[in-house]
């Protein structure tokens, strides 16, 4: 028998691009589009080739998420909310005994797959979590940088920014609120810590991209990176690790971010004086879609763009001199304007292809950083995706930038 692969909430924007990619390589033979939504998963078959078919699937039944990854060599999950349904849907697949793929970018998902690793390494599965964009290959390169560059990692900060996609769904929004409602890991001192929302101010900063013109305000996120990072970057006097975005156009960040202030994230029913129930939530969600479109035509903002940095400080391997590796991941040019989804679902197809090869190792729920090499997925990626070398440092996917000490930079394209 071939190898078989699920997509668990293949047609969203994330999923129909692991969908799209794993379908159009050699390493399976049978891809599963499961999906809520089964005409969509229809069409979407129908458009790609005969090795793809679809299955309907709920994440709220137990039963339903059995039936769809049933006979499945891996299962990729990229239903959201994570802080939702990761929990339900990873326990069931490891007692499928099935290995495992996610992009969850949720801390408490984050916090509830970690407890489960126990039972995977019983299992004798692996869990592959957070194998995006941020979090994923922000792992990956921290990782890399850490451990095989540098002898003392001192802090690792993550700043990433996107904005413009063609759609934004109330599903995106909703994360949103989530976050910007949620204390934010840090690890700060050698120590890790929660920091309310309320005490994030203190934490913002201005900061550069490599494709974008300016400076742009970045604000503490909750992302899992600096709850995994820690973990298995051991003994290396690592004392900081942080993780701050925002989102394009700024102004609708802005906006986004004072319409949960005043609480219209709320999902509590307010009833008004006419009898009928409103849903601060829904309305303030109706109405960031409605102001996103309207704020992308005046600035007349162009395609999809984006960009992850992260930035690693410490002393050099043998010479122990101070460096600063710096990584850009441009979500433009490659991605040719397909903004967060592309972003996150290409590493998430890679890391799938290279877990079918045997080049995910351990048992157990992993993140990037624990079981996958960088250079396997940089070598994937540039066979994949067919980068031209010759390409401008802007429209390059992955910009690599050495700093010694006295500010001399290096620059090296993936």
């Amino acid at each position: 028998m071939g190898n078989k692969v699920v997509i668990l909430g293949g047609v969203g924007v994330v999923g129909s691009v692991v969908s799209t990619f794993l379908s159009n390589t050699d390493d399976f033979d049978e891809i599963v589009i499961a999906d809520i939504n089964l005409l969509a998963a229809e069409k979407m078959a129908k458009d790609l080739n005969e090795k793809v078919s679809v299955v309907k699937f709920d994440a709220m039944d137990i039963e339903s998420i059995r039936n769809a990854i049933k006979g499945a060599n891996i299962v990729v999950n990229c239903t959201g909310p994570y802080y939702k349904f990761e929990k339900t849907i990873l326990s069931t697949v490891i007692e499928a005994g099935i290995n495992y793929v996610d992009v969850c970018d949720d801390t408490g998902a984050t916090y509830d797959a970690l407890e489960l690793d126990d039972l995977a390494k019983k299992a004798g599965i692996i869990a592959l979590i957070g194998m995006g964009s941020s979090p994923g290959v922000t792992n990956l390169l921290a990782g890399y940088a850490a451990n095989e560059l540098l002898d003392v990692c001192e802090s690792i900060e993550m700043f990433h920014i996107h904005g413009g996609e063609l759609n934004e769904g109330a599903g995106v929004i909703g994360h949103r609120f989530y976050c910007l409602s949620n204390d934010i890991p840090m690890f700060l001192d050698g120590k890790a810590a929660l920091i309310k929302p309320s005490e994030s101010s203190a934490h913002e900063e201005d900061v550069d991209f490599i494709n974008l013109t300016g400076k742009f305000r970045v604000y503490p996120y909750p992302h899992p990176e600096p709850i995994t990072l820690p973990m298995f970057i051991k003994e290396k006097g690592l004392l900081k690790v942080t993780n701050k975005g925002s989102v394009l156009p700024e102004k609708y960040y802005e906006l986004t971010r004072a319409i949960h202030s005043c609480g219209l994230s709320s999902r509590e029913p307010i009833k008004l004086s006419n009898g009928q129930d409103v849903v601060p939530h829904d309305f303030a969600t109706a109405y960031l879609i409605h102001q996103r479109d309207k704020i992308l035509k005046e600035m007349d903002f162009g395609e999809a763009k984006g960009c992850v940095k992260i930035v690693v400080k410490g002393k050099k391997k043998k010479t122990l001199e101070k460096r600063t590796y710096i990584f850009s991941l441009v979500s433009e040019g490659v991605g040719k304007g397909q903004g967060l989804g592309y972003g996150t679902g290409m590493p998430c197809a890679l890391g799938t292809i290279l877990m079918i090869r045997g080049k995910v190792t351990g048992t157990g729920v992993l993140p990037p950083e624990a079981c996958l090499s960088f250079w396997d997925f940089v070598d994937l990626m540039k066979n994949t995706l067919s980068i031209d070398e010759k390409s401008e440092d802007k429209k390059s996917p992955l910009i690599f930038q050495s700093i010694d000490e006295n500010g001399n930079i290096k620059v090296i394209k993936f």
